[in-house]
């Protein structure tokens, strides 16, 4: 027998099969579909799925078992994309237009680069280790990965610890009041991974490795997303996850609240009084209670005595051109209708959670416990019933908002047990950190499906992978009124809009006021600079709302017109009223191009190492330089700590009282302010330019923050006026910032309806030519009902040239040469 042409012969057959596969690839190595492969590695199966030329998806798990799986957070699904594959030894290469993912088929790690070969991630490890969740053999699962050592990570919620770059952190994600998480996170190299997975996981980075520990999943599931920089990552995780729709106009304007008005008489006097003092108003808010007792808690209506005509009060409101949001929660008390039918079908957890008393004391007088429950929103039924009642009870009288409290939810005197609590989608372990996104959807989803006459705003304690889909809004829970609590607020922020939630917001001048209380309140010069710097703070988030207990802060609290603080306070609403045709036009960026509010300052400035770890400024829009007053330079610094589960008011005891003299607001101070490489800067208060690339210090009092605006800018500002839409947008200023080219477009709609999905809303494009020194207000696109045909604009430069133009909706060219 002559072994060497058998040989030969099942060569040539072995290349004939080869022949219908990808070149120099074994027949039994993988199988590939239109959108992906899968292959066995050791002692698990791998699986790649392309969501899109820019993202994949990677499953794993052990080898014998299956995975089926639908996720919560990502909408999109896998993608029939052009790839290749070839094989060398262990090693499958895939190739798309533009990503490069090489996989050892040995032992299934993962590595990807750029379609150039620059190396972007790599694999270091996958584990699987059996667990017992609630009686269902599973596994927890970790996935790791390797980083270069100076490169910073940006993202995973809104977390309280003051830092930017969340490199070499070791963090417990299972949501709380004050910090939300993502399991996401991005890098200065332009890519994202998104772990979906939604039971208590602890995220670490160390020299050695980035991790994601998970408590319970069939195995490792996360996306890889490219997008080139923070901006196109963006982009990548709102196409996973859902995209970003439209605020009414009205909620950007200046919100009022407490904690909380205990009349109808009284939140109908707080409009009444910012009407009579002509300072700007939009929305005020009612926190708990309306609805009476404990054992009555969130029964959505307005049961309490002191609310006897709620639609009397909402029509007062109104009528002063405001709007109104409630508190809803997730829990309700057993005197609840929803209690009684939730409870009935078994949709009511058993773990503690707030308020513990029926009684209002404090301590709680756990003698007479509330008996109140958490409801499954994990359970469509549920969700269905929480909006019938929402909205035959509050809705259906014309409240505009809701206030979403205690949407992680409150979880208090936990038990290891508790997480074994049943849910509709298995246990509360399971799928605990996504309770956020479930709640809030049911609200959102409810209200479409009600009318699309009224925008959904919500605003929400919570938040999950995928929220910004629901017209959400996060604030960063009940933190406490300190510097330290301001100082972190600023990263907070930006962090979570680096997951693609880009609507943030935190209570200004903190909730828990603690100690200023006993000292004078709202007249203790300690909070009025506190109040004051965290309020020009607030001007430049998605959201400005003054919130609290212990000291209310209306602005007449602190003072007069005349009153330095008070004028420091009114500045800055008017100031931020000015701005709201920047910031709705902010707003379509958002939801039509995935652009952010906030961004941090490596967002737009990569090149530029000294910026990836800048934890005090921010640009807000693409334009301007936010650099926030985050320490006190007028009175001392006073910590108060708050242990959000053991106690409202309850301080730090071994802090003594500060005392301070009387300090004069107006004495100008100096702070240093970083500019970055690339850009020329403009002081938005007196024009001068300045160079990027370097630290100046800027002069400020109590009414003035350092406040900068990018060369090659162009920003619309808008009439004085006492709510949002109280004037027309025909008698712009346009303000025109030299150094480069700019491109922007003014936005306009019927601000609170959903017409503008229907095409119901008009762009007008401007363009500045710096080498002419030329601005092109570009013929306008679309229309609407109600839309301007024909306004005015003047056109500012900072040196004070100006020119006014008449726009009828064609193409109008002014020349400054």
């Amino acid at each position: 027998m002559n072994f060497r042409k058998i040989n030969i012969k099942a060569f040539i057959i072995s290349m004939i099969i080869i022949s219908g596969l990808d070149q120099n690839v074994s027949a039994q190595s993988y199988k590939k579909t239109d959108s992906g492969l899968s292959f066995s590695a050791d002692k698990m199966n791998v699986e790649v799925k392309f969501y899109g030329p820019h993202t994949v998806r990677i499953i794993k798990y052990p080898s014998g078992k299956s995975f089926v799986k639908n996720s919560l957070s990502v909408i999109k699904q896998e993608q029939k994309i052009k790839f290749s594959v070839t094989e060398n030894k262990d090693i499958l290469s895939i190739k798309t237009n533009d990503l490069q993912i090489s996989v050892n088929t040995k032992n299934g790690e993962i590595a990807y680069k750029t379609p150039f070969g620059k190396e972007l991630l790599k694999e270091s490890g996958s584990d699987f280790k059996p667990f017992n969740d609630a009686g269902s053999p599973t596994y927890s699962v970790t996935q790791s990965f390797q980083l270069e050592k100076e490169e910073p990570i940006y993202g995973l919620g809104i977390l309280q610890n003051g830092k930017l770059s969340q490199r070499n952190q070791d963090i417990r994600m299972v949501q709380n009041n004050t910090w939300d998480f993502v399991p996401f996170f991005q890098s200065v190299k332009g890519y994202g991974i998104f772990w979906d997975n939604y039971s208590p996981t602890q995220f670490t980075d160390t020299a050695q490795k980035t991790s994601f520990a998970s408590e319970v999943g069939e195995g490792v599931d996360y996306y890889f997303m490219y997008g080139g920089n923070a901006d196109g990552v963006v982009a990548e995780m709102r196409e996973l996850t859902g995209n970003v729709p439209m605020f009414p106009l009205w909620t950007y304007g200046f919100w009022q609240s407490k904690e909380r008005y205990k009349s109808q008489n009284e939140i109908v006097d707080v409009v009444k009084k910012y009407r009579d003092l002509k300072v700007p108003l939009d929305g005020i808010i009612q926190d708990w209670q309306y609805w009476g007792n404990n054992y009555q808690w969130n029964a959505m209506d307005f049961i309490s005595p002191d609310f006897p005509d709620a639609k009397k009060m909402i029509n007062d409101i109104h009528g002063m051109n405001a709007h109104l949001s409630v508190s809803i929660w997730s829990s309700f008390g057993p005197m609840t209708n929803q209690y009684r039918e939730m409870d009935s079908k078994g949709m009511l957890f058993n773990f503690g959670t707030w308020p513990e008393s029926g009684r209002e004391v404090w301590p709680p007088d756990i003698n007479y416990p509330s008996g109140v429950r958490v409801y499954d929103a994990y359970n469509p039924e549920a969700r269905n019933i929480y909006w019938k009642y929402l909205n035959k009870g509050v809705f259906s009288l014309g409240v505009d908002t809701w206030w979403m409290d205690s949407t992680e939810p409150d979880h208090l005197s936990q038990k290891p047990e508790d997480l074994d609590t049943k849910t509709y989608l298995g246990s509360f372990r399971k799928v605990r950190n996504a309770y956020p996104l479930m709640t809030v959807g049911g609200v959102y989803d409810h209200q479409r499906e009600t009318t699309n006459d009224k925008r959904v705003f919500i605003l929400t304690r919570s938040a999950f992978a995928g929220q910004q889909r629901y017209a959400a809004n996060t604030w960063s829970g009940d933190v406490n009124s300190s510097w330290e609590s301001l100082r972190n607020q600023v990263p907070a922020g930006l962090n979570f809009s680096l997951t693609g939630n880009p609507n943030f917001n935190s209570d200004i001048g903190g909730f828990f006021a603690g100690v200023y209380k006993r000292n004078g309140g709202a007249k203790n010069q300690m909070f009025q600079e506190l109040h004051v710097r965290w309020l020009q703070y607030g001007t430049f988030t998605p959201m400005m709302r003054s919130h609290g207990t212990d000291v209310p802060r209306e602005i007449y609290q602190f003072g007069k017109k005349g009153d330095v603080v008070y004028d420091a306070i009114e500045k800055f609403i008017n100031l931020r009223y000015s701005l709201l045709p920047y910031i709705y036009s902010v707003s379509w960026d958002v939801s039509k191009n995935n652009s952010s509010f906030l961004r941090a300052l490596p967002m737009d400035f990569s090149s530029d190492k000294k910026t990836w770890d800048i934890n005090n400024e921010y640009l807000f829009g693409k334009s301007f330089l936010v650099a926030p007053i985050l320490n006190p330079q007028y009175t001392p610094e006073k910590i108060v700590k708050i242990d959000e589960n053991e106690g409202w008011n309850k301080t730090d005891a071994s802090k003594k009282e500060s005392s301070v003299s009387a300090v004069d607001f107006t004495q100008n101070k100096t702070v240093k302010v970083y500019l970055p490489a690339g850009s020329v800067w403009y002081d938005y208060w007196t024009n001068l330019k300045h160079n990027g690339g370097q630290e100046i210090e800027k002069t400020v009092n109590i009414q003035s923050i350092p406040l900068y605006v990018k060369g090659g800018s162009i920003i619309p500002f808008g009439p004085d006026v006492q709510y949002a839409t109280e004037k027309k947008w025909d008698n712009l200023t346009i303000k025109v910032y030299p150094g480069s080219d700019a491109d922007f477009v003014l936005y306009e709609d019927e601000f609170d309806n959903y017409n503008y999905e229907k095409g119901d809303f008009t762009e007008i494009p401007m363009h500045w030519n710096d080498k002419f020194q030329t601005l092109t207000i570009d013929t306008r696109k679309g229309k609407y009902s109600g839309m301007i045909e024909k306004r005015n604009f003047t056109i500012i430069l900072p040196n004070g040239h100006q020119k006014a133009v008449a726009y009828s909706g064609k193409n109008v060219k002014v020349i400054f040469k």
